[in-house]
């Protein structure tokens, strides 16, 4: 593939079976190909989008030691603000050009996950992260919905384990590059951890997707569109069935990269107890096993260590 296909969530949603499985059959094999799909028919109206960007822009304009009282010691980077630099890709040495918020699960009556942190400077703040959190995770239990039918899974087999599982929303800054930065880049090429990730903001250029031939192409969504890509933990469980695209945010030309560029991803994270072994029915002589068996919960953290965000 040569670009991202566009589907759209309203065909799975409608009471036609025709138009259903049309959706199933697009999105599995767009996954099986090139890891990315552009979602139009999402949960999220522009409304409570542009609501949600305007918070975020004020909470990054803020001075640099009011957002460090909400960076978490020994967190992990999990929630609350992570600052410029911290986040380093797997295999690379240079730090990506970035800072960043999480907004945690709001449904934990268990008190499994860390709790979210409460920003005080901007009064609509979390009230609105938390409204996009639960929209995106109502499209992301759409979809994974259908990807268990392309896997010929029952249709609900992923609802137990995402519903209220341990998912992340994250603001994300890239302030303007300064000309030291040039030898880095705002996100260096990588894979996701997680199941599947739903981003707001791929409407401009710099987020890139590496295809099957090896070329980097840009991943554009147009302004009613999700972009929506499969995550390692999804990957590792398929056996490599469905694609975890490498993928990066580059700089772009010097009129862009002199501007801050703001993207909202949507991490779809089961519950940490969830097992990663690979699926019985897409192993076979042809496709051996690749993975070990582990949990979602030893995955991340495995993977946290490597991305430097917390300590052995």
């Amino acid at each position: 593939m040569n670009s991202v296909p566009s589907v759209d969530l309203n065909e799975f949603l409608s009471n036609d079976p025709v138009k259903k499985q049309k959706f199933v059959s697009e999105i599995g094999d767009a996954f099986e190909q090139i890891g990315f799909v552009a979602l139009k028919g999402h949960f999220l109206n522009d409304e409570l989008k542009d609501e949600l960007y305007s918070v975020v822009k004020s909470f990054f304009s803020l001075k640099e030691k009011v957002k460090k009282q909400y960076e978490i010691e020994g967190g992990g980077g999990q929630r609350g603000y992570t600052s410029f630099g911290k986040e380093t890709a797997k295999g690379e040495t240079r730090a990506d050009l970035k800072e960043f918020w999480h907004f945690g699960q709001i449904n934990d009556p268990k008190n499994q996950y860390p709790q979210n942190i409460k920003v005080t400077e901007i009064a609509n703040f979390n009230s609105c992260g938390e409204k996009v959190f639960d929209c995106l995770e109502q499209t992301a239990k759409e979809v994974l919905r259908a990807l268990a039918l392309h896997l010929k899974l029952d249709e609900f087999y992923f609802d137990d384990w995402v519903v209220g599982g341990n998912s992340i929303l994250r603001a994300l800054h890239y302030p303007p590059v300064l000309k030291e930065q040039q030898k880095s880049i705002r996100a260096a090429a990588h894979g996701d951890i997680n199941l599947i990730t739903l981003l707001m903001g791929a409407h401009g250029k710099g987020l890139q997707v590496k295809n099957n031939n090896e070329d980097w192409i840009d991943a554009i969504a147009e302004k009613d569109e999700l972009m929506i890509n499969v995550g390692d933990m999804l990957s590792r469980l398929t056996n490599n069935k469905l694609k975890s695209t490498i993928h990066r945010v580059i700089n772009p030309n010097e009129q862009i990269v002199n501007k801050s560029r703001y993207s909202i991803p949507f991490f779809m994270h089961p519950k940490l107890h969830m097992p990663l072994n690979c699926l019985e029915n897409c192993v076979d002589e042809n496709n051996p096993k690749h993975y070990e068996d582990c949990t979602a919960g030893e995955f991340l953290t495995e993977r946290l260590i490597e991305l430097g965000l917390i300590k052995k």
